[in-house]
């Protein structure tokens, strides 16, 4: 090749480096041009609702108190997120509720609401919001000028948010929220005896021979369920550990059938990969959705459809992990006469080990997060608490528990897999 040939060469191997340095970036550019248009980005300010965002957040880590009064009997009721489980006995309520022929309700800073045949709400700095709700809609009065952006009204309907609580008057009820820090009735409920003790005071009784009652009232507490959700926990861990395990059981000898120094028909090792490819193809939510139609809702369901993915992604791992088995150490084994099953056992298995239980953990460990999804899906485990509680849109406290307590379980699992990963395959490769 003469210079010239190469000068050319070098010349255009240049020239294509060069249209690379500027068609890489343009290329990255257009597609974020494209994004920022086809996933209207531009309109993303318009769709943001900041006051919704404000009270999913306030929920998070307050509750709210609902005061309500049935306008056509003038019954007060008053229930902690609004719910029967939570509701105060007739005639008691928080020390902000003052019962007298008239309810006034003090939500601090100055808002005061009374209920009554008219109902009224005195607002610092604006004046007092009377409305008077009946058969003819939800007559209201303001006092004059310009109506602040906090009031919402219409014929049937008025409501004030502000940063002391929420007041809404219909024709058939007057409702009044109050957010307080904290997750109320977390420990004990309303009817219980220890409800509003301090903590001395609960150590005191504990140690008083009431230890057994104060963990039952704990324990059985109807609004949270910290008995049925500790048993949804350990019900997603062993949904995620029959799916993981089952699938190791199964995938080994399949391992096998896929491996060519083991499987010498090509149409075997064949159908083998393709069988893995089938069942890691298919995501493991779409088998869950599949066998849930077949089998029905449960935790087995959950467990199936990640073994079913699993075995697929197994198989593909356990077959390349026994292509790459040293065969001197089968040979050795072989040479002392040892049988076709033997050669398998003290010859393949211990090589291969090391990654299976890698594998296996992570893919445990992995599974213990899809098992909370896959139990929302089949009707089984924490997903399912966390589901309805997002679907019931009020008690936000609750989403954020469980949310919690998913986050510490996978904690939990992830220290678990790997202190057994680490003894595991230190002792194995001790004894190797």
């Amino acid at each position: 090749m003469t210079s010239a040939t190469l000068q050319q060469s070098a010349v255009r191997n240049f020239g294509r480096k060069r249209i690379m340095a500027f068609a890489m970036p343009a290329v990255i550019a257009a597609y974020f041009v494209y994004i920022f248009v086809a996933f209207d980005i531009a309109g993303l300010s318009e769709r943001v609702n900041v006051s919704n965002a404000a009270t999913l957040v306030s929920d998070v880590y307050s509750y709210k108190t609902h005061v309500t009064q049935d306008n056509r009997d003038g019954t007060v009721k008053i229930a902690i997120e609004g719910e029967r489980k939570g509701a105060y006995p007739q005639g008691t309520g928080p020390d902000w509720v003052t019962f007298a022929e008239q309810t006034v309700i003090d939500l601090g800073g100055g808002h005061v609401v009374t209920f009554g045949d008219r109902v009224t709400y005195d607002v610092p700095g604006y004046g007092t919001i009377s409305a008077q709700p009946g058969a003819g809609g939800v007559n209201a009065m303001f006092p004059p000028g310009d109506m602040p952006d906090y009031i919402s009204t219409s014929k049937n309907r008025l409501m004030v948010v502000t940063d002391a609580g929420r007041f809404t008057v219909t024709r058939n009820r007057t409702e009044v929220f109050k957010y307080t820090l904290g997750w109320e009735l977390f420990f004990f409920t309303l009817d219980s005896p220890y409800h509003g003790m301090g903590p001395a005071a609960l150590v005191s009784a504990a140690f008083s021979g009431e230890a057994g009652a104060i963990w039952s009232d704990f324990w059985t507490n109807r609004m949270w369920r910290h008995s049925e959700v500790a048993w949804a926990i350990v019900e997603t861990i062993l949904m995620a550990f029959l799916g993981t395990f089952g699938a190791a059981i199964i995938a080994l000898p399949l391992g096998f059938l896929a491996a060519k120094n083991f499987t010498p028909l090509g149409g075997l090792r064949f159908a083998a990969r393709r069988v893995f490819d089938f069942l890691r193809g298919v995501d493991g939510l779409i088998w869950t959705i599949i066998l849930s139609r077949a089998f029905g809702p449960g935790p087995l369901t959950g467990a199936l459809a990640i073994l079913l993915t699993d075995t697929g992604s197994f198989g593909k791992m356990f077959s390349e992990a026994l292509e790459n088995v040293d065969e001197k150490q089968i040979e050795g084994v072989a040479s002392t006469g040892a049988k076709p099953l033997q050669r398998y056992r003290f010859g393949v298995i211990p090589q291969i080990t090391p990654v299976l239980l890698s594998q296996i953990l992570y893919y445990f460990e992995s599974n213990t997060r899809s098992a909370t999804i896959i139990g929302a899906i089949t009707g089984g485990g924490i997903g399912l608490f966390l589901t309805q509680a997002i679907i019931t849109q009020k008690d936000w406290e609750e989403v954020t528990y469980y949310i919690v307590l998913i986050v510490l379980m996978v904690m939990a699992m992830d220290t678990l897999s790997g202190w057994l990963r680490r003894k595991l395959i230190k002792s194995d490769e001790g004894g190797h």
